[in-house]
């Protein structure tokens, strides 16, 4: 790493590509299982992290104003944000991986130019925010992001071994097409642990 925007941008970067390893080989039902004691699944995952990086980029973009007011109703605003915690039937694991990726470009895009000390407005539309902090950094946002990112796929790790036993090394060196080795084995689809 050369320098901390570098290191930022290495380890957004590799939280993002977890949810493809672990979205790897998976069917859209797969996708849509929640085989765990959580109700969420690996797609419902994948949907929650593209929510959560387009609603801070757009935080991090109009920065240090805040982002222009959602004049949508109330309450269709709080389907959407609900919405991002099911793959709905209508929805591919494909499809919300596409969404997914094009988010990601975008974080990583705002993160080559944005001003890691510009401050960003704490949002005051839910409860979880602070009422004693008025802004972050978007150094902090970005290390949020890494959070938050860690966070799910970590969870999502749990649920796709619950689904097949496959695990994040096999899933990884799977995904990226790595020579089998004495200790590591690539998940191939179709394969069970």
């Amino acid at each position: 790493m050369t320098d901390e925007r570098d290191a930022l941008r290495q380890f957004v970067a590799y939280h993002q590509s977890a949810y493809f390893a672990v979205a790897y080989g998976l069917t859209d039902e797969q996708a849509r299982a929640t085989p765990t004691a959580s109700s969420l699944s690996i797609g419902a995952l994948i949907k929650h992290a593209t929510g959560m990086q387009h609603s801070w980029m757009s935080r991090v973009a109009a920065a240090p104003a805040a982002p222009a007011a959602d004049s949508r109703p109330g309450e269709q605003r709080a389907r959407e944000y609900q919405d991002q915690y099911v793959l709905r039937q209508d929805e591919s694991l494909a499809g919300v991986l596409e969404a997914f990726a094009a988010h990601n470009a975008e974080t990583l895009r705002l993160l080559e130019s944005a001003d890691l000390d510009a401050a960003v407005p704490v949002p005051r539309d839910a409860p979880w925010f602070p009422a004693d902090v008025d802004a972050w950094t978007v150094r902090w946002v970005f290390h949020h992001v890494i959070n938050e990112l860690a966070r799910h796929a970590g969870h999502a790790d749990i649920i796709r071994e619950s689904i097949d036993g496959a695990t994040m090394y096999e899933l990884i060196a799977g995904f990226e097409g790595w020579e089998p080795t004495a200790w590591l084995t690539p998940w191939r689809p179709g394969a069970t642990a």
